[in-house]
């Protein structure tokens, strides 16, 4: 395991209570170096949306563990915030959640000359996605080969 995951994996474990405690849904740890700083994010969502206060809340809390825990090797930039309306579906619940739904999908290589696909959630598994098209026909495709999946919306 790398360290990233590695230390995505801790916070995750560490952050679980924190996140519970208020009745949140913990979405996703990730740990990203941009620009030059390494940044610790965490996404939390509730009913009806999370509010600059939820944040602030869960970041003091996590932040004071973090410190008293100190794993984290290089110095980091925390965030707590809540993933947006275009979050990308990457758990189980997510695809749960999503069923019946209509999506976006887009891929690494073209597949029929095409790289963007919308279509309703049918079925999901481990490693594969199931989306019915406008047409009506049904889209497979493999988790691998997909770039970004997450509920599409019409502005």
């Amino acid at each position: 395991m790398s360290k990233k995951e590695t230390y995505e994996q801790r916070a995750e474990t560490l952050l679980e209570p924190i996140v519970d405690e208020h009745k949140f849904e913990l979405v996703d740890v990730e740990y990203v170096k941009e620009g030059g700083n390494w940044y610790l994010r965490a996404y939390i969502d509730k009913e009806g949306g999370i509010t600059v206060d939820d944040c602030e809340v869960v970041s003091r809390a996590f932040g004071a563990i973090l410190d008293e825990k100190d794993f984290i090797e290089d110095s980091y930039i925390l965030e707590v915030s809540s993933p947006g309306l275009s979050r990308p579906l990457k758990k189980e619940k997510d695809y749960a959640r999503s069923m019946g739904k209509e999506l976006e999908i887009r891929t690494y290589r073209a597949i029929n000359r095409q790289k963007e696909f919308y279509g309703v959630l049918h079925a999901y598994d481990e490693n594969s996605v199931t989306i019915t098209m406008e047409d009506g026909k049904e889209q497979i495709f493999e988790k691998t080969d997909i770039a970004l999946i997450r509920l599409a919306f019409d502005f």
